[in-house]
């Protein structure tokens, strides 16, 4: 993980964030925290991520999400060659992540 991240400032957002208890806490909290178009950015990444496990096209996942091809292609990179931050949590809600492929 990057150091840059690692600041006192984003250790108390974590904190706030695990802190919430459902989905309604959730909207409240990232209400008031982020824009909506802050909001919404990282929705689609999030969807954007589901669909490219998913093996959806680029050209799908565009028309379903509006992600430009620069977004879906960060988005596959951090796939590929980030921290497993997606797969941890696809794991956790059931959908299928890359060492579940590998496997299959």
């Amino acid at each position: 993980m990057s150091k840059k991240i690692r600041t006192a400032a984003v250790d108390h957002l974590f904190e706030a964030i695990l802190n919430l208890k459902d989905a309604e806490e959730c909207y409240l909290f990232f209400e008031d925290v982020c824009t909506v178009n802050e909001l919404l950015s990282l929705s689609q990444r999030f969807e954007v991520a589901r669909m490219l496990r998913e093996h959806k096209t680029y050209l799908e996942i565009a028309e379903k999400t509006g992600a430009s091809t620069a977004t879906i292609s960060r988005v596959n990179r951090s796939l590929n060659y980030g921290n497993d931050g997606y797969d941890m949590i696809f794991s956790r809600i059931g959908i299928p992540t890359k060492a579940e492929e590998v496997e299959s």
